[in-house]
């Protein structure tokens, strides 16, 4: 599911079920992430795959990239993989107001 920003992170923050998922490069990690991201790098291939395969499919996935479109589709990869609930981050990195480390 596609979410603003602002909804993004508030439901973010009040889901006790939540997790973080970073799907960028390290290179673009080390520019900044969001705090407590999990991080898979979307281009490593079956690497990835294999990532997401291991990941708790009873927890609710919050997942980024810079601009929305790996995370996008990441989230659509990992409901085809079993996990009901995946939220993408519209806009990514790229818009991103909130805190970073």
């Amino acid at each position: 599911m596609d979410l603003q920003q602002e909804q993004w992170w508030s439901d973010f923050q009040n889901d006790e079920n939540a997790v973080l998922l970073d799907v960028r490069t390290e290179d673009e990690v080390s520019e900044g992430a969001i705090p407590g991201a999990v991080h898979h790098d979307f281009y490593q291939g079956q690497d990835f795959l294999n990532a997401l395969e291991n990941l708790d499919k009873s927890k609710n996935y919050y997942v980024y990239c810079r601009s929305g479109n790996r995370s996008g589709q990441t989230c659509l990869l990992m409901n085809q993989l079993g996990f009901e609930n995946t939220f993408n981050l519209v806009g990514g990195m790229n818009e991103w107001e909130g805190p970073t480390v």
